[in-house]
């Protein structure tokens, strides 16, 4: 039987990233993020749910994102399901679902003004190898900084 573990999220940072760097040096980010839910309720009453998911992100991936994310920054993930199962120093037995982090997309500004695309002056980061090493964009400060350019006219939109 085939086998499917791939997550997609958008949602805001619950905190600013924390980085880490393992021994051999390689920086290891961990981000927390919020995904807000609104439905109603049989009652007619509207009722929101708030959804926290820890997120790992590895490498250049995981340095950009501590540079340019803020708590609040709100944030597209895409990865999949990563089990990490532990045992303390007590002997107890612990574990932790969370989402390993392949591609991050930032949805807002500087500023944290949210609802941008990568078009419209949002940056990505994405896995582009899969066999072991990893090669990310990123594009530079001032690719960044500058605003959006409208490269086409509202009126020479076709639609």
């Amino acid at each position: 039987m085939a086998s499917l573990n791939r997550v997609f999220l958008i949602g805001n940072l619950t905190r600013d990233p924390e980085i880490r760097h393992t021994p051999k040096g390689t920086a290891v980010g961990d981000l927390s993020m919020a995904i807000n839910i609104t439905y109603r309720t049989q009652e007619g009453a509207d009722k929101e749910e708030v959804c926290y998911v820890d997120i790992v992100v590895w490498g250049r991936q995981a340095e950009t994102c501590k540079d340019y994310l803020t708590k609040g920054s709100p944030i597209f993930i895409e990865g999949r399901l990563q089990l990490d199962q532990w045992e303390t120093q007590q002997g107890e037995k612990r574990s932790r679902l969370r989402v390993r982090a392949e591609r991050v997309q930032f949805l807002g500004g500087r500023g944290g003004s949210g609802g941008q695309s990568r078009a419209a002056g949002g940056y990505t980061q994405e896995r582009r190898d899969s066999g072991g090493t990893r090669d990310y964009d990123r594009p530079s400060r001032e690719t960044y900084d500058e605003p959006p350019i409208n490269e086409a006219a509202d009126d020479e939109i076709p639609f």
